[in-house]
């Protein structure tokens, strides 16, 4: 079985820009290219789990979700830097009903676990909402919250298996360092 490090996109490895359209408007948290490099490099596969409302709303498309992905990975794979898979949930309860990929429900984390023989136990899910800490917490794994995007006024709001400034320093702390 393998490990993972599931991730939320916006605000934990790039700045949340309130739904992101343009793939220009990209930007990397500082040292998140290093630290994903960093967490691939101690044996994690890094999938991305997002939820993208903004489908939902009608501000963009899921082809404009796919843009920016791609974009994320092309600027990523330049850095040694890959990503798995990105799982979206293109969902909004008040927009299009109740379903389970939407964050905190966990059935994007249990196809992944599926595609990649993940073993959830030694896996972590890290972002900056309690959504995605309980999402990972949900699914069986250890869910991390960080302070960059949400984290901040998040913190406190639900329970955690660990809170770190940023990526960075959530992956000095795996890596022992």
């Amino acid at each position: 079985m393998n490990k993972a490090i599931m991730l939320d996109r916006d605000g934990t490895i790039i700045q949340d820009k309130d739904y992101l359209k343009d793939p220009e408007d990209i930007e990397l948290i500082k040292g998140a290219d290093k630290a994903l490099k960093r967490l691939s490099d101690i044996g994690f596969n890094l999938i991305i789990v997002t939820n993208q409302s903004g489908i939902a709303r009608g501000m963009f498309t899921l082809e404009d979700v796919y843009k920016v992905n791609n974009r994320l990975s092309d600027i990523l794979a330049e850095k040694d830097v890959f990503i798995k898979k990105y799982y979206i949930c293109p969902h909004h309860p008040e927009f299009d009903g109740q379903c389970d990929c939407r964050k905190p429900g966990i059935k994007n984390v249990k196809i992944a676990e599926k595609e990649f023989d993940i073993d959830l136990k030694s896996s972590y899910f890290v972002g900056d909402k309690c959504s995605d800490v309980l999402c990972g917490r949900n699914a069986g794994m250890k869910g991390i919250l960080v302070r960059t995007g949400k984290g901040r006024e998040q913190e406190g709001k639900c329970l955690s298996d660990g809170v770190f400034d940023s990526i960075v320093e959530f992956a000095d702390f795996l890596a022992g360092k």
